[in-house]
């Protein structure tokens, strides 16, 4: 019995040493991981260097550092390596299955940073999601909406998916529908529109502002209000329009169409 324990004792100390040991390197390793590339992205060079790229970088140092702490786990306690990868090897369909979405995204992430088609601080519009473009990291693309919502986006997603980037020119026009009714006159309901548009402070007089017709409706004429501004002001320069424009419409008796329709009754009697 005596002999038992004396064996037991042999092989469970240093195990336990060893496990001990290598879950002090992996917490300790974590942290010092987290504080390297916290100093990284605050150095000198990362600061001048572009957003995105800052970003994508310190995300694949990010990785690759917590892949070398995980490799000094696994060999503290002793698992030999070929062993490791026997076990991936064995897993099969559900590793490649696996490998092939983030072999997508890591491939999706280097387009992004090479060819730029956004970079953080962007504001773009993909799949059904607008925002802007807060961090381009290794596998994500992370979005903030205009009403505060983090939105995290594959990147291989966004590399086969139309993205519009509303950041890219530094002009924007605004386009803003409106009606008015036949027996208004058309020379008085473009004279209002343009009239806001030349009071509106942020919209800008070159490109110069347009008023024209887009359709003649059921129920009145189209028209199109359309004012050049910058990419910032745009969201400003919209709603001033808007409110602008309707107030000038009622000072000076223009009327807004309502849905009408006409019924006509029959007699056969």
């Amino acid at each position: 019995m005596n002999q038992i324990l004396t064996d037991l004792s042999a092989q469970v100390v240093p195990l336990a040493k060893s496990l001990v040991f290598a879950i002090i390197v992996f917490v300790v390793g974590l942290k010092l991981v987290n504080f390297a590339v916290k100093k990284i992205k605050n150095g000198k060079v990362f600061k001048n260097m572009d957003a995105s790229a800052a970003g994508f970088i310190c995300s694949f140092i990010s990785i690759a550092l917590k892949i070398i702490v995980i490799i000094s786990v696994i060999t503290i306690l002793g698992i030999p390596m070929t062993s490791v990868i026997t076990l991936l090897a064995s897993a099969g369909v559900a590793v490649g299955l696996a490998v092939q979405g983030a072999l997508s995204n890591l491939v999706g992430g280097m387009m992004i940073l090479l060819f730029k088609p956004f970079r953080a601080g962007d504001f773009i519009e993909s799949q059904a999601v607008s925002g802007t473009v807060r961090e381009i990291s290794v596998f994500y693309t992370v979005i903030v909406t205009p009403d505060n919502k983090v939105i995290t986006v594959p990147n291989g997603g966004l590399t086969n998916a139309i993205v519009t980037n509303y950041s890219a020119e530094e002009l924007r026009r605004v386009d803003i529908d409106f009606s008015a009714d036949y027996d208004n006159d058309i020379s008085a309901v473009k004279s209002a529109m343009l009239a806001v548009a030349a009071n509106c402070e942020k919209a800008l007089s070159d490109p110069e502002p347009a008023a024209v017709i887009t359709n003649c409706g059921d129920n009145g004429i189209e028209y199109a209000l359309r004012v050049w501004c910058k990419g910032s002001d745009y969201w400003d320069v919209r709603f001033a329009l808007i409110e602008g424009v309707r107030n000038k419409f009622k000072d000076n008796n223009i009327d807004i169409p309502y849905p009408q329709l006409d019924v006509r009754i029959k007699n056969d009697k």
